[in-house]
């Protein structure tokens, strides 16, 4: 996955997750035979032209500029500006960046992938096969703790990336696959003169000033106010057409858009809520698009008070709740959000929503609660301040919660501290989170939220079926025999209710109508678009 945590990606999103995930253009522009408009009312030239610079509204800072660690939407927002990945999938094609192409073996055991010759980092040294053999090699180090070691394993052994030539790369696979393209997308090279002998890459503090590939270099972080990146002329896909890119972090969401029609901001995510008054200002296009990401409660069963343990609880704090009373508290009307029930997204290969569902049953939740000897629960909801869904989501469920006699203390806090808290594997003072995530289109991305040792399994979720099932899907070359293993895994989780899955969400983004190249940049789940060097100032 991409972690698009949000609410980490978010996390993952969550904050995940989450990114390299599978996705496309599909957005609907909405005003798009409007006149183009500058914010002081003049008319904006539709001729490209290089220069200007691009500023891009963010909601807190970002955790880590590393793109192998990062899960949070900020920090995987902009690693796609600082560092180009391998290549992409979008609407099952593969769009080729720093590989020039990759070929399967006719056992289906090995992957050679080619370089694009002339490829060089920011720093300006060359990038080459060593890159991608050492990315690998310590993504797989057990003692660099990367979210993605577990996808690199097939069967419990490990993936092998072999040098060939400079340019060259074979994977080596101890067993067929068809989850390993998925893993690549995922995987961003970070260069091997700069963090050779990094004992703990995550803490390393040259993340701070990084050499990246991608269009854009870094120049300055000041915390809590902005990121700044330069142009990379040498960008291998052709010069970037600004100079500039800037995110702002600006936390105060009314404040921030705010800063939007005036013109401080240039890019940013909207709530629903807000979509009314910043399309009235006719300066936006204002883009809404399916980012394959599952809105949904977290429920730790780690937490200190051990209240959320026990299945049943959760199914009965689950069927307490209404995904359609939700769907409209949070998001206003059902056009921005799908009922889910499921794990995984619609998106996904297997996906299926025909599981067992938790919802809207409240003597059935007073039932399962005194068959399983619980009483006067006290849960703790951690909030992300100023998300407006999230805010609204959790009022709903301390509302809600009390029909079965649970006391549901609310704690707000901003998106950086909701982040760290809420990837923290040991946090235990909480039961009940709020977040959402995007891991792309293959389900074995999924693993490493729901298998029980894995770094990204912030419920706990502990079922040894569970684990067994996914490691036999990721080896599974059979289409319908691998669809009946994600099928039943579906099942199981949606049974267990490590979290109680609320909706498939649509992300809306406000683009000012000064900037043009949206098309060709690509809107691109979590990380908003895919390559920003297409992107042009009017």
């Amino acid at each position: 996955m991409r972690r698009g945590l949000s609410g980490v990606i978010t996390l993952i999103l969550l904050t995940f997750l989450i990114s390299a995930c599978s996705g496309g253009n599909n957005a609907t522009s909405t005003n798009t035979n409007q006149t183009p408009a500058t914010n002081d009312g003049t008319t904006a030239s539709t001729e490209i032209k290089d220069g200007g610079n691009l500023i891009i509204g963010v909601a807190a800072d970002p955790v880590i500029l590393n793109p192998n660690y990062a899960g949070d939407r900020v920090s995987l927002t902009i690693d796609q500006a600082l560092y180009a990945p391998l290549f992409q999938v979008n609407d099952g094609k593969k769009t080729f960046y720093l590989a020039d192409s990759l070929t399967l073996s006719e056992d289906n055991l090995t992957y050679t992938m080619k370089l694009k010759s002339g490829l060089t980092w920011h720093d300006g040294e060359k990038l080459t096969a060593d890159d991608v053999v050492f990315t690998i090699d310590s993504i797989l180090d057990e003692k660099q703790n990367s979210m993605l070691r577990a996808n690199l394993f097939i069967g419990d052994k490990p993936v092998k990336a072999v040098k060939v030539d400079d340019l060259t790369v074979e994977f080596k696979l101890p067993q067929v696959s068809p989850a390993f393209e998925a893993t690549l997308v995922q995987i961003f090279p970070i260069p091997k003169h700069i963090f050779e002998n990094e004992t703990d890459l995550e803490k390393s503090t040259k993340n701070a000033n990084p050499v990246g590939s991608g269009p854009f270099k870094f120049k300055e972080y000041k915390a809590g106010e902005y990121v700044t990146l330069e142009r990379f002329d040498n960008y291998f896909g052709g010069k970037p057409h600004l100079d500039s890119v800037t995110y702002r972090i600006a936390k105060d969401t009314n404040a921030a858009n705010l800063a939007l029609q005036s013109g401080e901001i240039n890019i940013k995510y909207l709530d629903p809520q807000d979509v009314g008054t910043i399309e009235a200002s006719n300066n936006f296009e204002i883009l809404p698009y399916s980012e394959g990401r599952l809105s949904y409660l977290l429920f730790n069963a780690n937490s200190d008070r051990g209240a959320l343990a026990k299945k049943e609880v959760r199914q009965a704090v689950s069927l307490a709740l209404s995904r359609d009373e939700i769907i409209q508290a949070a998001y206003s009307s059902s056009e921005y959000a799908d009922p889910a029930k499921s794990f995984l997204t619609p998106d996904a290969l297997f996906y299926t929503n025909d599981v067992p569902s938790f919802d809207n049953d409240v003597e059935k939740a007073k039932e399962l609660l005194q068959s399983a000897g619980v009483s006067d629960l006290k849960l703790r909801l951690i909030v992300s301040s100023g998300n407006k869904a999230q805010e609204a989501i959790s009022l709903y469920v301390q509302q809600k919660l009390k029909a079965i006699g649970a006391e549901v203390e609310l704690q707000n806090m901003d998106a950086s501290a909701y982040g760290q808290k809420f990837s923290d594997m040991n946090s235990t003072d909480f039961e009940l989170a709020i977040a959402g995530y995007i891991m792309g289109y293959d389900p074995d991305a999924y693993r490493i939220l729901y298998t029980s040792t894995a770094d990204s399994n912030y419920s706990h979720y502990n079922n040894a079926e569970v684990d067994k099932l996914f490691n036999e899907g990721a080896g599974e070359a059979d289409v319908t025999k691998r669809g009946e293993i994600y099928k039943k895994i579906q099942e199981i989780i949606a049974d267990d209710a490590p979290i109680y899955p609320i909706a498939n969400t649509k992300t809306i983004v406000a683009v000012s109508k000064n900037y043009g190249g949206l098309e060709e940049a690509v809107l691109k789940p979590v990380v908003i678009f895919e390559d920003l060097s297409k992107i042009y100032l009017k």
